[in-house]
C-alpha cells in the first residue's frame, strides 16, 4: 500500500479482513494524511476535515466495523449563513450545493432584482447541460451572476477550494439531472429524489474525525498488517508477475517485494510513480490540478464568543467577491457538543485559500492568524484576542474536478486496469469527502483481492 491516508488505510483494512498480508508505506510521520487532531488552547481539535456525510455508507460502515458507533456525534446545529449584501444572511433551504430549487428561497440573500433575474430561469430558452459543462458558467447563464457569486461559488469553494466557473457540473453535482434545461427544475428534481430522512446529515467522532485513521491503523496491525511511516515510495518496478516497491531516501533505499500494489497518493505523486508502468494513466493524472489551503484554528475565552450575531449557527461562508482572505468560518464549539465551551474555551476555524490564489498562502503563520482574527472580530463580532491559534497548511490538498473529470477518471482506470496487480484510490477520483475516499479504497481492495485469487488458481 503506497500511501496511508484514509483511502489507503481503508483499502489496507479491507484486505486485512480478507486475510491478505498488507504493508502500508507512508511518507508522513503518522498515517492519516489530512485527517489528524492536535491541541489548541487545551482542546483537541481536527486539523483537516471535521465531519463526514452520513447518507453515504462508506464512512459509517467503517466506523461500525471498528466498533466506534458509540463515539459518533451529530452536529448541534446545521444552520449556516453566507456573507451577502454586507451582512450575514441565512443560507437558503432546499438547494443543491447552493443551486436553488425555488427562487422564493433566495429572498433575503439576494436583492429583489437578483431574485427576479433568477426566476427567469424557468422560462429562458436554451439547452440542457448535456454531458458536462462548468457548473458556474451554466448556472450564471440560467440564474444570473448573483446566484453563482453568492451561493454556488462559496459552497464549491468550501468543498473543493475551487471556483464554480472552472469545476465540472457532472463531477461536483452528480445528483443533478443533466437533461433538464432549467437549473431550478433540475435542482428541484434532485432535492425531491433524495429519500426523506430525519437522520443527521453529518457526523464526527467525539475525539475528532482525525482519530479515525489511528483506529483503522490499529485494526490493520491487530490483523497482522505492517505500517511503515516516514518513508516515501520513490519507485515502483514490475518484477516478473509481482512488484518491487523502492522506498526511503537515496542513501537509505529499501525494497519491498509484493504480489500487488495499491497507489493511494495524490494525483501528481501517483502520476510520477506510474510514469513507466502505466504512462497513459500517468499523463492523465498529471493533468489533474490541485488547490492549496490553510485552516487557522483559534481558541478564545468563552466570554469572547458573541452571544447574538452568530448565535445558533455552525458557521458562514465569505464569497470571493468580497476580497477577504478568509473564505469560510466554522464555529466549532457551537457546532459540536464535545467542543462546547471545554475548559472555558471556544474554538473557531477559518479556511484560507482558493484555486489559483497563492499569494495569501505564501505569508507566514502569524499573518494568517492575523487574517483569521480580523475576520472573527470585524465580521463575526468576537471580542478580545485568542488564547491560542494553530495554522494547518495543506499544500496541493484538494484535486480540482475540471470539466471532463469523470471521463478522465474513466481513462485513468482503463489504463490501470490492464496492469496486473495494480489499483488506485484517493480523493482524485470519485469525490473529495471522507466517504468517497473510503469508497475508492474499498474498490481498490476488491480489485487486488480478485487478482490475488486469480494468482492462486494458476
Amino acid at each position: 500500500m503506497v500511501g496511508g491516508g484514509i483511502a489507503g488505510l481503508a483499502a489496507a483494512h479491507a484486505m486485512c479482513r480478507d486475510g491478505v498480508a498488507v504493508t502500508v508505506i507512508d511518507a508522513g510521520r503518522d498515517v492519516g494524511g489530512k485527517l489528524r487532531v492536535t491541541n489548541v488552547g487545551g482542546v483537541v481539535v481536527d486539523e483537516g476535515a471535521e465531519a463526514f456525510l452520513v447518507r453515504r455508507p462508506e464512512a459509517r460502515d467503517l466506523v461500525a466495523t471498528l466498533g466506534l458507533d458509540g463515539e459518533l456525534e451529530s452536529p448541534r446545529t446545521l444552520k449556516a449563513s453566507v456573507w451577502a449584501r454586507d451582512e450575514l444572511r441565512p443560507m437558503p433551504e432546499r438547494t443543491v450545493m447552493g443551486l436553488p430549487s425555488d427562487a422564493d428561497a433566495l429572498r433575503g440573500v439576494l436583492s429583489a432584482r437578483q431574485v427576479a433575474r433568477a426566476r427567469l430561469d424557468e422560462w429562458l430558452p436554451g439547452h440542457p447541460p448535456g454531458e458536462d459543462v462548468a457548473v458556474g458558467v451554466w448556472a450564471r447563464r440560467r440564474l444570473g451572476a448573483a446566484v453563482v457569486d453568492l451561493l454556488l461559488d462559496p459552497l464549491l469553494g468550501g468543498v473543493y477550494a475551487g471556483r464554480a466557473d472552472e469545476l465540472s457540473l457532472a463531477a461536483t453535482l452528480p445528483q443533478l439531472p443533466r437533461d433538464e434545461r432549467s437549473a431550478m427544475r433540475a435542482a428541484r428534481k434532485a432535492v425531491d429524489a433524495a429519500p426523506p430522512s430525519d437522520a443527521p446529515v453529518f457526523a464526527t467522532l467525539r475525539g475528532g474525525l482525525g482519530t479515525l485513521p489511528s483506529a483503522v491503523a490499529s485494526a490493520i496491525v491487530r490483523a497482522g498488517g505492517e505500517i511503515v511511516t516516514g518513508r516515501a515510495v520513490r519507485r515502483l518496478e514490475r518484477i516478473g508477475s509481482g512488484w518491487r516497491v523502492v522506498h526511503g531516501p537515496t542513501n537509505d533505499e529499501r525494497v519491498l517485494d509484493a504480489d500487488a500494489v495499491v497507489v493511494a497518493v495524490p494525483a501528481s505523486a501517483a502520476g510520477r510513480l506510474l510514469s513507466t508502468i502505466a504512462p497513459a494513466a500517468a499523463s492523465e493524472l498529471s493533468a489533474v490540478e490541485s488547490a492549496s489551503m490553510a485552516i487557522v484554528t483559534t481558541a478564545w475565552h468563552a466570554s469572547d464568543l458573541p452571544p447574538a450575531k452568530v448565535n445558533g449557527i455552525s458557521g458562514y461562508l465569505v464569497p470571493a467577491a468580497y476580497g477577504r482572505p478568509v473564505k469560510a468560518v466554522t464555529l466549532s464549539s457551537q457546532k459540536w457538543a464535545h467542543l462546547s465551551g471545554a475548559d472555558g474555551v471556544v474554538v473557531a476555524r477559518c479556511s484560507i485559500g482558493r484555486h489559483g490564489e497563492v499569494a495569501d498562502l505564501q505569508r507566514d503563520d502569524a499573518d494568517l492568524v492575523a487574517d483569521a482574527v480580523a475576520e472573527l472580530t470585524s465580521y463575526a463580532g468576537f471580542g478580545g484576542t485568542p488564547v491560542d491559534a494553530r495554522v494547518s497548511r495543506w499544500g496541493g490538498a484538494l484535486p480540482q474536478y475540471a470539466v471532463g473529470h469523470r471521463e478522465r477518471v474513466a481513462r485513468i482506470r482503463a489504463a490501470v486496469d490492464v496492469v496486473p496487480g495494480l489499483a488506485i484510490c484517493g480523493a482524485a477520483y470519485d469525490g473529495v469527502g471522507v466517504p468517497a475516499c473510503i469508497g475508492t479504497g474499498v474498490r481498490a481492495a476488491s480489485r487486488v483481492a480478485a487478482y490475488l485469487t486469480s494468482l492462486e488458481s494458476r
